[in-house]
């Protein structure tokens, strides 16, 4: 198989809203996909149909070539789901809710450790209720219910919201992790940093509509580059140039540099060009 995730023609409406509309999407085995867009753009729609947690007006959404819809219940411990809503057991501790998820998994959980150990999480919480967990806290519980059980697709809803940047840096080395064993990771986020860092590909949808999917080097081409150029008359120039970095040196040369920097197309301005650019 070399598809892990599929959308086709997929529609969800509510009421008289269409929050996402025919949108075709393939997710590869063992990349990294970044799923962007701003709010209420239909990011979570997707992934809870996709997860057959909402049934779709029209069109289908495979996960590893089974429609949720139809899966059996076995086919969700091949899959990590981590919510942007994430709600937990205020009452239950720590351990005994990653115990219920394995035990509604059916599996069992190879990666636990290592992922409290990655985040320097304190075991002795672990036997705490979650309702006295910090923001951050239950962010980590959730991360660790998605990966403990060592799934095939990671499909991640705003993973690193309530982190502080320590945690997203551990955040981070788990997805590395995922994907040098082959996994697939389906990550929604609005940090985009994260995903410039961590996308193979990247789509994004706005108003429920699919507007590109490409990878990030592709995308930043398309886009100029800043330039600043310190000339030895003590002056600076700015501009931004598009086209062969070549035949940008080479109109650098005439300037008279004595330093040079070339900033690339950050993926925040990307992101931006896409949406106000077929909003116009």
């Amino acid at each position: 198989m070399t598809t892990a995730l599929s959308i086709e023609s997929l529609t969800v409406r509510h009421g008289a809203t269409t929050a996402v509309d025919d949108l075709n999407l393939e997710v590869r085995v063992g990349e990294v996909f970044g799923f962007l867009g701003p709010n209420g753009a239909g990011k979570s729609t997707t992934i809870r149909t996709l997860l057959g947690l909402i049934r779709p007006d029209a069109g289908t959404a495979r996960i590893l070539g089974v429609d949720m819809q139809a899966a059996e219940p076995s086919l969700r411990r091949r899959v990590g789901f981590l919510p942007g809503d994430l709600a937990l057991f205020a009452h239950a501790t720590g351990r005994e809710t990653l115990e219920l998820f394995a035990a509604l998994y059916g599996t069992d959980c190879p990666d636990r450790d290592a992922v409290f150990a990655r985040f320097r999480f304190p075991a002795s919480a672990l036997d705490r209720p979650v309702k006295g967990y910090s923001t951050g806290m239950r962010q980590t519980l959730g991360i660790a219910l998605a990966f403990q059980h060592r799934p095939e697709l990671l499909v991640l809803d705003e993973p690193t919201t309530g982190l502080d940047p320590l945690a997203r840096d551990a955040f981070l080395g788990l997805v590395a992790d995922a994907r040098a064993r082959g996994a697939t990771v389906f990550l929604s986020s609005h940090v985009l940093d994260e995903v410039d860092r961590l996308a193979d590909r990247i789509a994004v949808i706005a108003q429920g509509k699919l507007r590109v999917v490409d990878t990030v080097e592709r995308l930043r081409a398309s886009l100029p580059r800043r330039v600043t150029v310190r000339r030895k008359d003590g002056t600076d120039l700015v501009f931004d140039a598009m086209g062969p970095v070549s035949a940008l040196l080479d109109r650098i040369r005439g300037l008279d540099p004595e330093d040079v920097e070339i900033a690339p197309v950050p993926l925040d301005a990307i992101f931006q060009s896409v949406v106000q650019r077929r909003d116009a």
